[in-house]
């Protein structure tokens, strides 16, 4: 994101909340590891990077709020877990 003169900055609830969520969607699925950590931080930026160009904000706080709101269908569906995560 600093390529597009964005900074992110991650509270420490969020990283909590993504650890969190990246261990529970692979107890439930198949568990890949790493791999999974990607796919969440895929899809918890998704919209902030497809955005990046028309941002007026250079700076984007990441909470544990924003990452469960950004997640929350997803782990809620254990099938669409499976296939997106």
């Amino acid at each position: 994101m600093a390529a597009e003169g964005i900074d992110l900055l991650f509270t420490g609830g969020a990283i909590k909340e993504i650890a969190r969520t990246a261990d529970k969607v692979n107890s439930q699925t198949e568990n890949i590891g790493a791999r999974r950590l990607h796919t969440i931080m895929t899809t918890l930026l998704e919209d902030t990077m497809f955005n990046a160009p028309e941002l007026k904000a250079r700076k984007v706080k990441v909470t544990q709020r924003t990452v469960r709101s950004a997640l929350k269908d997803i782990i809620a569906d254990e099938d669409l877990a499976k296939y997106i995560l």
